[in-house]
């Protein structure tokens, strides 16, 4: 009997279809050994020397895996084909006793016969700079978080938290706000003149001045053009026509995945993640039972094997026809930055359609796995081809323009449209009459309209992704994890689709601004990803890149913690009487919180739980539990169940706990009316 070891539980029944007779699969559920989770663990006088451990509650997990490794023949491990999966791999290798040399390590990039039959063919030993590189990273963020937190928490609040990357990725949201808020909006305007050819009418936009780009800053610059244009004829300046083609888009990474799946479909980062994981390890398939769908789902590269890329090919000639399968494959280039370590995400195989597996799929798993299989089948398939015409006019000294486009030929958009955010382009029409140069058109009217220019937008979870990879932030297996942790500790928030930084995040931000600055920020970070790239590439010694980061930051350290610069907030007064001695009680900052404390102290020590003093109003209808009225940012009043975070709750109106018999939604109060919180639900209740 052969053993072979992977993390995840939920790809063993997919696996074993491929492995056969003869295999037994053991799952480790992520890390048996890891750095200490209560203590730094790094020895710093022992050229930065990790102490991992035995995960707590592994002990009995690695007692029977021990047992079943010493009865197997063979001993393979196939954790995951990332850095992480190569150092997990490492861990299980020492806990067993093998040795460096040990050919134990198998991986595939996709749960299928095909990659698994190769994988075992030819087992290797486990590549030692992908774990250097993986342990230099877990110390670097040890480092960071275990250092700068405690300042934090002494300079700021209690149980706040630093990272090397999480603070970086705060830092573009608390900026981006700054940038909101120092905004001066400018005016303009935009002219268009309606012109008129036979029965058609033709909305022409302002252009030039002069043969210059020209916007209109203020009225008196738009009365000016209306006094030399109005009533007079458009001269047809020139006709151009041309075709224009577009390509298709590159098979998704896991940020373009992730953006995607929110732009076009809504889905958050955590759902996108947890779908996309069930559809890597595998889910069950109407006829099929339990089957992967899909290639791992942590990677930065859009290479694709020859393989699927021939396969996908053939799939489009035999469903759209030879016109849509290019003459040349297509071949899409990974950035230098990226790792390459896979393929792009894409379908294991293209005869199992979105609508065959819809079924018995989720439908968050359904739709997710139609949009990857949508995008891969796009990137292979020929350019969409348009028509576009150009006419240029003049009036006096003023240029007029507008566009036309019209397809030809859908190519790749008859089966995927990429997602662009909604913009008013001035000057863009569809189909236009034929019109000759020299022509003079007649103008109907000249429409002007009054315009500020907008802030820069602020961040969606999408575009915070985005930034993150352009600018070399955290690597595809840390977006999601680094965004939503900035969200659970309160140092952003979600206004609709929108985040916005807290005050305690703007705090945070500002007060590393001072201190950490050469640290903390875009360009170093994306630095020391690079330096983690040399350690698994070029064979860099991983101590040597981690001892100088640390003979800098060491002193970043000592400079914050010896200074007197704190951003404390006072504590607040409120008019809650001290049961004790009369006076009035304070709301205090400590370890666990804030805490209500009677403002007689010394003299009075008496300090009670700050929650006797919350407004309770409904009941949770998830959970049981009390609803307490508290304030956003902005003074709105909302409700949240006082479980958190064990129970993420929340409304805008007072819950009863009770959930609409029609639709399941929760019934809230409204005024006098007892009613379902679903607008298109119309069920009440009688009061």
């Amino acid at each position: 009997m052969k053993l072979v070891i992977i993390e995840s539980p939920f790809k063993r029944e997919a696996l074993k279809k491929y492995l056969g007779q003869g295999y037994e699969v053991f799952a480790t559920k992520g890390h048996i050994r890891d750095l200490p989770q209560k203590n730094f663990g790094i020895d710093l006088k022992n050229n930065f020397e990790p102490k991992y451990e035995v995960v707590p509650d592994k002990k009995e997990l690695i007692k029977e895996l021990k047992s079943r490794a010493e009865k197997a023949d063979e001993v393979l491990i196939a954790t995951d084909p990332d850095r992480e999966g190569e150092a997990i791999s490492w861990h299980v290798a020492n806990i067993l006793g093998f040795d460096n040399d040990k050919e134990c390590r198998i991986q595939f990039n996709e749960i299928s016969k095909k990659a698994v039959t190769k994988a075992l063919e030819k087992p290797r030993k486990i590549d030692l700079k992908l774990v250097d590189a993986q342990q230099a990273r877990r110390v670097l963020d040890r480092l960071v978080g275990y250092k700068v937190s405690p300042i934090l928490c002494k300079k700021i609040a209690p149980k706040l938290s630093a990272g090397r990357v999480q603070s970086v990725a705060l830092k573009l949201v608390v900026e981006r706000e700054i940038e909101i808020e120092k905004f001066v909006p400018e005016e303009y305007w935009t002219v268009n003149a309606l012109l008129k050819k036979g029965a058609s009418q033709i909305k022409a936009a302002l252009a030039t001045f002069k043969g210059k780009k020209f916007v209109p800053k203020n009225k008196e610059e738009v009365d000016e053009l209306l006094k030399v244009c109005q009533g007079k004829e458009f001269l047809v300046k020139d006709v151009k026509k041309a075709k224009t083609k577009s390509h298709a888009p590159a098979p998704f990474t896991t940020s373009t995945m992730q953006q995607d799946a929110l732009n076009k479909l809504g889905m958050s980062l955590a759902r996108t993640t947890s779908s996309a994981q069930q559809l890597y390890e595998g889910v069950d398939i109407k006829g099929e039972g339990k089957i992967a769908l899909i290639t791992y789902i942590r990677t930065d590269s859009v290479r694709i094997s020859a393989d699927a890329q021939n396969a996908c090919r053939e799939f489009i000639k035999n469903k759209y026809g030879d016109d849509f399968v290019p003459a040349k494959p297509n071949i899409y280039h990974t950035k230098e930055s990226a790792q390459d370590a896979h393929e792009a995400i894409r379908p294991i195989t293209m005869d199992i359609t979105p609508e065959m597996a819809k079924e018995t799929l989720s439908s968050d798993n359904y739709k997710l796995y139609k949009l990857i299989y949508e995008r891969f089948l796009a990137s292979q398939m020929s350019e969409a081809e348009y028509s576009s015409v150009t006419i240029n006019f003049d009036c006096e000294d003023y240029g007029f323009k507008v566009s036309g486009k019209t397809m030809e030929f859908p190519g790749y958009t008859s089966v995927y449209k990429e997602f662009v955010e909604e913009e008013n382009k001035e000057g863009m029409a569809g189909k236009l009459p034929k019109i000759e140069k020299d022509e003079l058109l007649p103008c109907e009217k000249i429409i002007p309209e009054q315009k500020f220019t907008k802030p820069p937008t602020r961040y969606t979870e999408a575009s915070l992704v985005k930034a993150m990879e352009e600018k070399g932030i955290g690597r595809p297996a840390t977006y999601a994890a680094t965004i939503t942790i900035l969200q659970s500790r309160k140092y952003t928030l979600k206004e609709g689709k929108y985040l916005l930084p807290t005050e305690l995040g703007r705090k945070i931000t500002a007060y590393l601004d001072q201190f950490f600055s050469s640290v903390i920020n875009v360009k170093f970070t994306a630095y020391m990803e690079g330096r983690l790239d040399d350690i698994a590439e070029k064979e860099e010694d991983w101590r040597s890149v981690v001892s100088n980061f640390w003979n800098g930051f060491e002193h970043l350290l000592a400079r914050a913690d010896a200074s007197s610069v704190t951003m404390k907030e006072p504590p607040k007064e409120t008019d809650i009487v001290c049961e004790k001695c009369g006076s009035k009680m304070l709301i205090r900052s400590g370890r666990f919180g804030e805490f209500l404390a009677c403002s007689n102290f010394p003299k009075c020590k008496n300090t009670r739980p700050l929650d006797s003093s919350k407004k309770v109003a409904g009941v949770c209808p998830e959970c049981g539990g009390e609803m307490v009225e508290r304030k956003s940012k902005k003074g709105k009043v909302y409700y949240s169940c006082d479980n958190y975070p064990e129970c993420k709750f929340m409304s805008w109106d007072i819950t009863t706990g009770k959930k609409c018999p029609k639709c399941g939604n929760p019934i809230i109060q409204k005024g006098k009316t007892t009613k379902c919180s679903n607008n298109d639900c119309d069920y009440k209740e009688e009061n």
